[in-house]
């Protein structure tokens, strides 16, 4: 069986994958069978078509971050006279390191066999350009959303505490690093990154959402933003909020994949905690308020007012 290298495997191995014997298998046999599951399912890991590396993914965020908001890896910063220089020499290194992951990204679906493959180092040296220079527009947009942080939670102490210190601020940063990104051509490196700001802070936003200027997400664990949302300027959502898609029987799930699944929502609307939006026809109209523990599958005009009915 051949399979495309970005499909899903939906086929049974079953032929291949056979339950584990009590008895114990040599080295060479488990290799045989190894090998043979890889030559069913199509996934052969052959030189040239490495995965982008999560090593390398992740310092190239942390560049990416401490040339957005300076002082955010710790490092010592450098002296006046030579802070240009220093910021020439720290693109200089991400150009190359970011290249080399999204060439990877790029070339794993590349039906192209040979390991280095101009057509898609030159793609990416082209996407990577283009990225760097949305570099200074991305840091307003983070600036914006430390603002919105600050000034939408009165237990912060200062703009660098947020910037420095708050996981929403992190996990949105690295979602508009990736978006941009993934709007550009990236494959995988996008998705790479938003996983990672995942399991550090435990927000789950998809690199393809669209979300609009100062952006707030407070305490955050548990948020959850899906693939299509789309969400306007100046939003405020609180830990535990949901913006998901309807639930499809088993098997129609792919048919879905192009389609807008997720919700709207439009500008200045608060979300409280452990808020679930659903369903991509669903619009949460400007400055509505939703309130906690609510469950919201219909549209909300603007101004309206949602609150859970089982509240005392």
């Amino acid at each position: 069986m051949n399979m495309d290298r970005t499909s899903p495997q939906t086929e049974s191995v079953s032929s291949v994958a056979q339950e584990p014997e009590e008895t114990p298998r040599s080295n060479c046999e488990l290799a045989d069978l190894l090998a043979a599951s890889y030559r069913q399912t199509g996934v052969l890991l052959t030189a040239g078509h490495e995965l982008p590396s999560r090593v390398a993914v992740s310092a190239a965020l942390e560049n990416l971050r401490e040339l957005m908001l300076p002082g955010s890896a710790g490092c010592p910063g450098p002296a006046p006279s030579m802070l240009r220089s220093s910021l020439e020499g720290r693109i200089a290194s991400l150009r190359v390191l970011l290249t080399e992951q999204v060439c990877r990204g790029l070339h794993v679906g590349c039906p192209l066999p040979q390991p280095l493959c101009d057509k898609c180092q030159e793609e990416a040296t082209v996407l990577v350009s283009k990225f760097l220079n949305r570099v200074p527009a991305l840091r307003n947009d983070v600036l914006l959303d430390v603002q919105a942080a600050f000034e939408g939670d009165p237990a912060a102490r200062s703009l660098i505490e947020v910037a420095w210190c708050y996981p929403g601020v992190r996990a949105v940063t690295v979602y508009r690093i990736a978006h941009t990104l993934l709007n550009l051509g990236a494959q995988i490196v996008p998705r790479l990154m938003t996983e990672q700001a995942h399991t550090e802070t435990g927000i789950d936003i998809h690199p393809g959402a669209k979300i609009g200027k100062s952006f707030f997400i407070d305490h955050g664990t548990g948020v959850v933003i899906g693939e299509t949302s789309s969400i306007g300027n100046r939003v405020r959502i609180y830990q535990g909020v949901t913006l998901g898609a309807m639930s499809l029987p088993t098997g129609k799930t792919r048919q879905q994949q192009n389609r807008k699944r997720h919700p709207t929502i439009e500008d200045d609307v608060l979300i409280y905690a452990n808020a679930t939006i659903l369903g991509g026809e669903t619009v949460i109209g400007r400055g509505a308020i939703i309130g906690g523990n609510t469950w919201v599958t219909d549209s909300v005009a603007p101004g309206g007012r949602v609150s859970n009915p089982c509240r005392s």
